[in-house]
């Protein structure tokens, strides 16, 4: 294992060497995400120091004999095993390999002593199932190789912060199995930063919230400041609403080069930081994003220069984690008291216990209301006994809106002087939900009634709905495979070929003209086989590669792509294949090896098709290599062209089992509208008249011929659009996995809308 590893050397797949952080930061540099460059000092260097330096069995013989729920000796555990890694020297060995990144890194850049942020970057940080939510330290603004070393050291003694240390334990993490890399990026010398959720962090509804403040990011993640609010709709481009706050503080770099506090410009303090074409740039970062990851991300930005950066992401591990919440009784009067942001949901009642620093913890009993100016990572154990949480400052993505999210307690932030007008020991209720504070306690003792916000989890065990239009699933990353199957859906409508590809790093054409096309067969073997396995005998749909050229250009291999001025509109789909057949062969290779192993259940979806010569000519591609289209499996393709859905009838006559229209591209080829293009995207709609007729039609034509109809584009995760494809009598709806259920229970309404206007006529007549 390396020691050190630079952002472009690393996948998400690489969490046991670069943490969560890391990890992630090279997967966003290769997905082609603005990130600032930098490298990270990975787990195998942290392992090396503490084993070979002899420290590892003293520090584990201390964690052994801690009670973690004694917040004192917690405490204490945790100071002297900070000291005993700060006071370790650090060997020889293990500093020459930092400084020489770190000097690569500046030689990069082409400066001398870059400022960089040392992060913190845990093992088992950021997972889909664990969060740690700042459990360890970042440190920003360090220059030159002594500091740079010296805060590595400080982010290894991070691991076991107090707060780091409640947190493995809560959640049955081996001390002795996290280990903690370090990220050293450049830093962004930020004029404006924040987060943004590419989903409500609460109800994962399918909206973007964004928040800003002015300076580094520190100020909205910690909840220092209460950031502008912000929320974004997905579909159409719209901003939702736009809060401006009272942004009284703000974090920059110093004279001496150090992060300092100091208080907002007059001017500036309530004015709007975001523009909005800044807003809708960073929304279509994070649709970006969520699409690359397949999963609702929570990420943080920061803007220099007019230069937007992503610093961050990581999964929403908060979707449907809230715990059952008191209802309050509508019989009895409500006071409010105090205001603020919803920021966890639920409604809780309990007594006030105003915590001002950390020494004031153990004061907080079982079922107390936690208020507090802004909660911090060493408050986590005091949290965890809280009913729920209410601050001063702060917004819907601060360090206590997530905690309370992940314990699931209803939570408040923002409310800007709880701490002052709240009594000590009073009753009162909140509703995280509504961002609001009652007096007293608002439920009848007798009531059993109980509100959850599980309701609102993006994903099912079972479907809630039995429908004759199936409810299928769409699937870019293998590793997805299983979350998506536990939505109940009844297939995969359209499992992408290209992160199985491009996530290789190497260009597949090189490997053709290597001679190790088997080594390519065996990658789209494994991957393809992860999910027809984990829906099996339900069908999966697999699309042949369709990726643009400038995605291949990163690759190793990709150096001889072509330049396309709009490579939407360029060399990709079916059209590229063809010319490239040995991909596409073995694409079929792959496929029909998996057909004779008993994977029945995977049909073959060909992209960008807008002549039946390109069918024609892919299913005599298939025959060479021994797979018989229409008779061994299912063969189809997408209508993402007007030519392909004006002569639907032709292809027809060609011999197609499937259609499944992409809307994506269908919706901007009819309307002459780059996707991708911020100056037109508000003219982008794929609900335009012009493009339901040709969805209509085609579907009209199919059901003729006994053809199935899906869609897999945007459009089959939007409800009304779902009613409309219903209606003109779609075979099936392929959806994004957070949106299956929703989907469902709109299929299932407007089903029995139909049977019922059915019979209304029959009884009429």
């Amino acid at each position: 294992m390396k020691y050190v590893e630079f952002f472009e050397e690393l996948r998400k797949e690489d969490v046991d060497v670069a943490g969560g952080k890391g990890a992630n930061l090279g997967e966003l540099t290769h997905a082609g995400i603005p990130v600032p460059p930098g490298f990270v000092v990975t787990s195998a260097t942290y392992d090396k120091f503490i084993k070979e330096t002899g420290i590892f069995e003293e520090i584990m013989g201390i964690l052994d004999a801690l009670d973690v729920n004694n917040n004192k000796e917690l405490q204490e555990a945790s100071r002297v095993i900070k000291k005993i890694i700060t006071d370790t020297p650090m060997p020889d060995e293990i500093r020459v390999i930092i400084v020489e990144a770190y000097n690569a890194l500046c030689t990069r850049i082409g400066k001398e002593d870059v400022y960089v942020a040392v992060r913190s970057s845990a093992t088992a940080e950021d997972l889909p199932e664990a969060s740690f939510a700042g459990q360890q330290d970042t440190y920003l603004n360090i220059k030159g190789v002594d500091e740079v070393v010296k805060f590595v050291q400080k982010c290894w003694a991070s691991l076991f912060e107090s707060r780091a240390i409640f947190y493995r334990e809560e959640n049955d993490f081996d001390h002795s199995k996290v280990y903690i890399a370090v990220v050293i990026q450049e830093m962004v010398d930020a004029e404006k930063a924040g987060v943004m959720f590419t989903v409500h962090p609460s109800t994962g509804e399918d909206k973007i919230l964004i928040e800003g403040a002015w300076g580094l990011g520190e100020g909205v993640v910690s909840g220092t400041v209460t950031p502008d609010n912000c929320w974004y709709d997905k579909n159409t481009g719209e901003i939702l609403d736009y809060k401006v706050s009272d942004k009284k503080t703000m974090f920059k770099r110093g004279p001496d080069g150090r992060t300092v506090q100091v208080d907002v410009p007059e001017n500036l303090r309530e004015k709007r930081v975001l523009s909005t074409y800044e807003i809708a740039k960073l929304a279509e970062l994070g649709k970006k994003i969520q699409e690359h990851y397949q999963f609702p991300q929570d990420t943080e930005w920061a803007i220099e220069g007019g230069r937007i950066f992503m610093l961050q992401s990581r999964p929403v591990t908060t979707l449907g984690n809230s715990q059952a919440a008191e209802e309050v009784s509508e019989e009895v009067e409500r006071t409010i008291i105090a205001r603020g942001l919803g920021a966890s949901p639920g409604m809780a009642s309990g007594a006030v216990k105003i915590v001002r620093n950390t020494d004031e913890l153990d004061k907080i009993e079982e079922g107390d209301i936690l208020v507090t100016v802004m909660t911090t990572p060493d408050m986590v154990p005091a949290m965890k006994r809280a009913n729920g949480i209410i601050t001063d400052e702060g917004g819907v993505t601060c360090h206590a809106a997530i905690v309370s999210r992940e314990l699931g307690i209803p939570c408040v932030v923002g409310t800007g002087d709880a701490t002052k007008i709240l009594k000590e020991n009073s009753m009162v209720t909140i509703d995280g939900k509504k961002g609001l504070v009652f007096e007293g306690k608002l439920k009848d003792e007798s009531s059993e009634t109980q509100e959850t916000a599980a309701a609102a989890a993006p994903t099912v065990a079972q479907p809630s709905f039995l429908t004759v239009t199936e409810v299928k699933v769409n699937v870019s990353m293998p590793e997805a495979a299983k979350k998506a199957s536990e939505t109940g859906a009844d297939g995969v409508g359209l499992l992408r070929t290209e992160h199985m590809m491009l996530t290789t790093g190497v260009h597949p054409k090189k490997f053709i003209r290597e001679g190790k096309e088997d080594e390519l067969i065996k990658v789209l073997v494994e991957n393809i086989l992860k999910v027809a396995d984990a829906f099996y005998p339900k069908t999966v749909w697999y699309r042949t590669l369709d990726a643009p050229t400038d995605e291949f250009q990163s690759l190793e291999g990709g150096e001889d792509e072509p330049y396309e001025h709009n490579p939407m509109l360029g060399w990709r789909g079916i059209r590229r294949e063809l010319d490239e057949p040995e991909i596409l062969k073995a694409e079929f290779r792959a496929i029909k090896k998996l057909h004779e192993q008993g994977y029945t259940n995977i049909g073959i979806m060909l992209p960008l098709v807008q002549h039946p010569d390109e069918l024609r000519k892919a299913k005599e591609i298939a025959e060479s290599v021994g797979l018989k289209p229409q008779k061994d499996i299912e063969f189809g393709m997408m209508v993402e062209t007007p030519a392909a859905a004006l002569t639907i009838e032709d292809f027809i006559a060609e011999g197609i089992d499937f259609v499944s229209f992409g809307t994506n591209d269908l919706t901007q080829y009819t309307l002459a509208i780059d996707r991708n293009n911020e100056n037109v995207a508000g003219l982008y709609s794929e609900r335009h008249p012009a493009v339901l007729k040709l969805i209509s039609r085609v579907i009209k034509e199919c059901n003729k011929a006994g053809v199935k109809t899906s869609i897999c584009g945007q459009a089959g995760s939007m409800p009304d659009i779902v009613e409309k494809l219903v209606e003109l009598g779609i075979t099936s709806v392929s959806a994004n996995t957070d949106a299956v259920p929703t989907v469902r229970e709109v299929v299932a309404r407007v089903e029995k809308k139909l049977l019922l206007k059915a019979a209304r006529k029959l009884v009429q007549e």
